[in-house]
């Protein structure tokens, strides 16, 4: 293992503490996910040049995966980290927020499909899966049409949202990556792994139709802010407004952690007071200042 690598991992493994004050599923385990995070950045100069040029942006990503509660596991192919304009980020695949939204309780099960013009396909109502039929071993279905998916509730009902690909696409267009790649020809997802990205798409506009969950909601939040992928078009279910309380205690809670002077008087901090807010977008400004003071105080003792 380089030298570069190894001061990656003692970065990551630092957060340990922070790591476990905010994980939402306890079966998973910050070592694998240090060590799914550490092989992938290795596993691309450029991941790990992005890495080591912004180790906050890595450490972000890392908290992410506790506070939303998925993995790096690649066998499981629900989360990835990937270079983004300069940083590391954490970006979750359609099979990661379907898996959420059936581990939160959302939702039974989750499928989504693309159609083609040679498949036969006809709604049959909101409520009920659509039908569809196609040759699965054909070597040309057509062009792409279309993508649909269907998710059944805990209920015994069936929520189906079909697209027709021009939608998909102009969401797409809007997208930062996608403008890179008409501009610069800069890589992404939308060239590499079109059709993956095309069941995202309709799987986070299905999403605002499923019974709504914490786990759910911040994962999505995230990919439309902090994961930059250009699609907070569709995220047209506003969260109810955060009151003017809420906004002052954050800014108090905010203002006793820069006076706290040690590693372990900050985590206490975040630890005794995130449930005081009430809010999920609220804990998560207050997370990440919590994480960037405790990195801060770090970096000092070791100067």
């Amino acid at each position: 293992m380089s030298n570069e690598i190894q001061v990656l991992e003692s970065y990551l493994f630092g957060l340990k503490e922070q790591f476990q004050s905010v994980l939402t599923d306890r079966s998973i385990r910050f070592e694998a996910e240090v060590g799914f995070a550490v092989q992938i950045l290795s596993g691309s100069t450029y991941a790990l040049g992005v890495a080591r040029n912004n180790r906050q942006s890595v450490l972000a990503a890392v908290m992410n995966i506790a506070a939303i509660g998925i993995s790096l596991n690649p066998a499981k192919k629900q989360a990835y980290l990937v270079p983004r304009d300069s940083k590391i980020c954490l970006d979750i695949s359609y099979m990661g927020l379907m898996e959420l939204a059936c581990a939160s309780g959302s939702i039974l099960w989750a499928q989504a499909h693309v159609v083609f013009a040679k498949d036969t396909f006809r709604p049959v109502g909101y409520d009920k899966p659509p039908l569809h039929e196609y040759e699965p071993f054909a070597a040309d279905r057509g062009d792409c049409i279309g993508v649909y998916c269907v998710a059944k509730t805990r209920d015994g009902d069936y929520l189906t949202h079909c697209m027709d690909i021009a939608s998909v696409y102009a969401i797409r267009d809007r997208s930062t990556a996608w403008k890179a790649w008409i501009e610069k020809q800069k890589k992404c997802p939308w060239v590499t792994d079109p059709g993956e990205m095309i069941k995202k798409t309709v799987v986070k506009q299905a999403s605002k139709y499923w019974p709504k969950t914490d786990r759910l909601d911040q994962a999505i939040h995230h990919l439309n802010t902090d994961g930059e992928e250009g699609l907070a078009v569709l995220a047209r279910v506003e969260p109810p407004p955060v009151d003017d309380e809420k906004q002052q205690l954050l800014q108090t809670l905010l203002a006793d952690l820069e006076e706290k002077d040690t590693d372990e008087d900050a985590r206490l901090h975040y630890v005794n007071n995130t449930g005081k807010l009430a809010d999920v977008k609220l804990q998560g400004k207050f997370k990440a200042a919590v994480v960037a003071h405790r990195n801060k105080l770090k970096e000092g003792a070791t100067a």
